[in-house]
């Protein structure tokens, strides 16, 4: 998969997420690998957005490599046991990448 193909994958995803009890939420994700890229979810008024590029007034920011978080939206790979093995890293906010954690499955 192409990285904008994983954008669009996640914009579609995005869309028919339940973000009704979600104030406020910016997630920048750091795809590493033969593809590399970034791009942003957030969560703002209770609508989802999804763009390539960085965000700098962000709570938190993901790191993983494209074929583990492809693995993580698909369910495939929990976020909790990529964290602990070293798969996901994050920078910033635990308890706002959980929240995301939780919006992806």
């Amino acid at each position: 998969m192409k990285f904008d193909e994983l954008v669009a994958t996640v914009r579609e995803r995005a869309q028919k997420t339940d973000v009704s009890n979600v104030d406020f939420l910016a997630v920048q994700i750091n795809i590493t690998g033969k593809t590399p890229g970034v791009f942003y979810v957030e969560v703002k008024d209770h609508q989802v957005n999804v763009e390539p590029y960085d965000y700098h007034d962000r709570n938190c920011a993901i790191t993983m490599s494209m074929t583990d978080f492809k693995k993580m939206m698909d369910g495939k790979l929990d976020p909790m046991i990529a964290f602990g093995t070293g798969k996901l890293k994050v920078d910033g906010d635990l308890g706002k990448a959980a929240e995301f954690a939780k919006l992806i499955k």
